[in-house]
């Protein structure tokens, strides 16, 4: 099942910094499956470019981001705030995992 977490249009400062002329919405979904009776958690990013009559969209879906919904929204509200694209969203998980692993053993959290 996918639900929408939330949308954004990129800031026109950010746009303009990157010479594009046009406006730029990102939308971000949960992904919910059950895999042996549990609930796991994926992602999706969409980005619409709405350059004069054409629009273009570009997709990325992850799956098996997290099996903690509360994690999985962390993320997500990562990604909209600070207006990950789908071509950047992979790069961005692994450093997440990442920083999650060294929190996790530096403080004992599991």
């Amino acid at each position: 099942m996918k639900s929408f977490y939330g949308g954004i249009f990129m800031k026109k400062e950010n746009l303009e910094e990157a010479g594009i002329p046009y406006p730029i919405k990102l939308e971000y979904y949960k992904i919910i499956e059950e895999k042996n009776y549990r609930e796991n958690y994926g992602i999706e990013v969409i980005k619409t470019e709405y350059r004069n009559e054409q629009i273009c969209v570009e997709n990325k879906t992850l799956y098996d981001v997290a099996n903690d919904e509360e994690k999985v929204d962390d993320f997500l509200n990562l990604l909209k705030e600070n207006e990950v694209t789908p071509i950047t969203v992979e790069y961005i998980l692994e450093d997440w995992i990442n920083v999650n692993k060294t929190l996790e053993k530096k403080w004992n959290i599991v």
